[in-house]
């Protein structure tokens, strides 16, 4: 056998018995909703939890009771993104759009969880979903490296039309962003495994059958490898890299402002959560590296400092959202506190109160009601690269977790 193939058995072999180790020191921290599968993706809406899941499937779980309140069957492959879209924001015909590795896209009636339509819609693995209601516009991008558009008027009559696409990224697009100026006028912001980030302009056209022009405004570059997330919100591009760090940059303004420095962590991150673009607007960000959540005080953005942070999982995070969580006390009154929802490689979906994430550093270890900040799993040794995923090896992985 090659040396270096048993040095990596080895190896695995180490990090999967301090996972197994670590696994038993955190099975009750975090309040964890053991899932059948991993959530790839997630979006909170209310008291519930909607996740994409490697078992093919999507589901809308309750976050007090961990209850799964809905299922949502047909894929084939992995589900890795979500969606939602409202043809009138007072309506209730709530419509979930879902993608997958098997190349295809599906909407469902949030109603009846029936199969409103199906669309192949590329080559390759769908990598990310974002939808725009007042533009009644979905955008999709995938590992074929090309981002379509798609029309949204006529989806409750089962007609999702492609309506243009974008094939100017050399690698698979991971992340979408944007903002919706009008019905006809969209920002996309778009960005892939290179680390390569574009900004559009997209305008609508006339006519029965309107398709979306697109045009280049502005390409940046600073990241290093590939981008893992990107919001954008009150003038600024947030950006998750596995180069080990977050950016936020202004934009369209950059000279406006300071430069912004990048928040820097020791490992890939995963994952970033901006509060002040949440309805809880508070100068804090969430972000997530290997298997830890850490909290960022940026009331001074120039001067980011490090409020607390936890080893939440025995896996990597893969997405931290804000939960405002909502409950009545004894006299029947309604309180609503923010929490902080994570999922992970685990298999599990895990909730912190804010206030309890802020107390939790490596300095400072939590009190015995509070998650205790507990040693990471190893790195892996060798010489193994820790760069993206290829393509192939992502085929691979996604076989292995469709058999889980």
């Amino acid at each position: 056998m090659d040396n270096t193939v048993l040095l990596r058995s080895e190896a695995e072999l180490v990090i999967n018995e301090a996972r197994r180790r670590k696994s038993e020191r955190t099975k009750t921290l975090g309040q964890p909703i053991q899932l059948t599968g991993k959530a790839l993706d997630i979006h909170i809406e209310g008291n519930a939890a909607w996740i994409a899941e490697n078992t093919h499937v999507a589901k809308k779980i309750d976050l007090e009771s961990g209850n799964i309140l809905q299922i949502y069957k047909g894929h084939t492959a992995p589900v890795t993104c979500l969606a939602f879209f409202k043809s009138d924001p007072a309506a209730a015909d709530r419509v979930l759009i879902s993608g997958s590795w098997d190349k295809s896209i599906k909407l469902w009636n949030t109603d009846t969880k029936a199969l409103i339509c199906s669309t192949a819609a590329h080559d390759d693995f769908v990598k990310c979903l974002f939808a725009l209601p007042i533009a009644r516009l979905l955008v999709s991008s995938s590992s074929d490296k090309t981002i379509r558009f798609w029309d949204l008027a006529d989806v409750l009559e089962g007609k999702l039309k492609p309506a243009g696409s974008i094939s100017a990224h050399s690698r698979p697009v991971e992340c979408l962003a944007g903002v919706a100026h009008s019905e006809t006028s969209v920002t996309l912001i778009t960005a892939d495994t290179m680390g390569i980030i574009k900004i559009w302009k997209l305008e609508r056209e006339s006519g029965p059958n309107p398709r979306w022009r697109s045009e280049l405004q502005d390409t940046l570059n600073y990241h290093r490898t590939g981008i893992t997330e990107i919001l954008y919100g009150a003038g600024q591009i947030w950006t998750a890299s596995s180069d080990e760090t977050v950016q936020i940059t202004s934009y369209p303004d950059p000279a406006l402002t300071r430069p912004i420095p990048p928040l820097n962590h020791p490992r890939p991150v995963r994952a970033v959560l901006p509060l002040s673009l949440t309805p809880l607007a508070e100068p804090y960000a969430v972000t997530a590296y290997g298997d830890v959540i850490r909290l960022y005080d940026l009331s001074i953005i120039s001067e980011p400092e490090i409020l607390g942070e936890i080893d939440a999982h025995w896996h990597d995070v893969t997405a931290v959202r804000l939960w405002m969580r909502t409950s009545k006390n004894e006299a029947g009154q309604t309180r609503i506190e923010p929490w902080i929802v994570s999922t992970s490689l685990d298999g599990t979906i895990r909730k912190w109160r804010f206030s309890q994430l802020a107390a939790s550093t490596p300095e400072n270890p939590a009190g015995s009601t509070q998650p205790v900040v507990i040693t990471p799993v190893p790195e892996p040794a060798g010489d193994a690269p820790a760069d993206e995923l290829t393509e192939e090896e992502e085929r691979e992985l996604a076989e292995l977790m469709g058999e889980e």
